[in-house]
């Protein structure tokens, strides 16, 4: 009877150590009071950078967000980036899934229906499921216009000045989710907050600015 209570409990510490870590891809999660949709750029200023919630979300902030249309349909792709532990470089995070927005009264929020199986639920590769303790992932949402699916991942997005793209804080949303034993909720993404799209203008434009500046503040001197 002990060797079969000893067996089970080997099994039972086996699965939990290897069983995949998951977390949950959504902006709007209402039993966690979890939501911040994502924002188009500006019309009048789209080199202009927003992070955080405004009085709509939750928790409530007070960023403003007017004039700025919220992301919708497939026009728009937004990525789950993320890794194990407590790293909080995106040079370091690595991509975990992709899909689209939500339409109509929903928009600026993640479509989840597009994700794998249609759950929200994504499996972090290569990580177990957390404790109280460890391990923890840190997580990064990016999203840009994919100008008709024509720009179909981030390198691209960057690569190209003219696209609007934009990526939200980096958080750590504490020990992972997953199905060992005993089985662990699967976190959302506390801490995350809205952001916008926004276009990075050219080196050559930002010199040119500079160029002008400081050619304007000489003719005021010389006056």
């Amino acid at each position: 009877m002990k060797k079969i209570l000893l067996f089970t409990a080997s099994l039972a510490v086996a699965a939990s150590a290897f069983a995949q870590g998951t977390v949950q891809f959504n902006n709007i999660v209402s039993a966690s009071g979890l939501r911040f949709p994502i924002f188009d750029i500006l019309p009048a200023n789209p080199t202009l950078e927003k992070h955080g919630n405004d009085t709509t979300g939750q928790p409530a902030g007070v960023q403003n967000y007017t004039g700025h249309a919220l992301l919708a349909g497939t026009g728009f792709t937004v990525e789950l980036w993320g890794l194990v532990g407590t790293g909080n470089s995106s040079n370091s995070l690595a991509r975990l899934a992709g899909t689209s927005f939500r339409t109509g009264t929903a928009a600026g929020f993640i479509n989840t229906a597009l994700l794998p199986g249609g759950s929200s639920l994504v499996a972090v590769p290569g990580a177990p499921q957390g404790t109280a303790s460890a391990p923890s992932g840190t997580f990064q949402i990016r999203a840009w216009n994919n100008v008709g699916g024509t720009i179909g991942n981030w390198a691209a997005a960057l690569a190209l000045p003219a696209v609007a793209r934009g990526a939200s804080e980096i958080v750590n949303a504490g020990p992972l989710g997953g199905t060992g034993i005993p089985a662990n909720t699967d976190p959302v993404l506390a801490g995350m907050t809205s952001f916008n799209l926004h276009i990075v203008p050219e080196p050559s434009a930002i010199a040119l600015g500079v160029l002008g500046l400081g050619t304007l503040m000489f003719l005021r001197r010389r006056k």
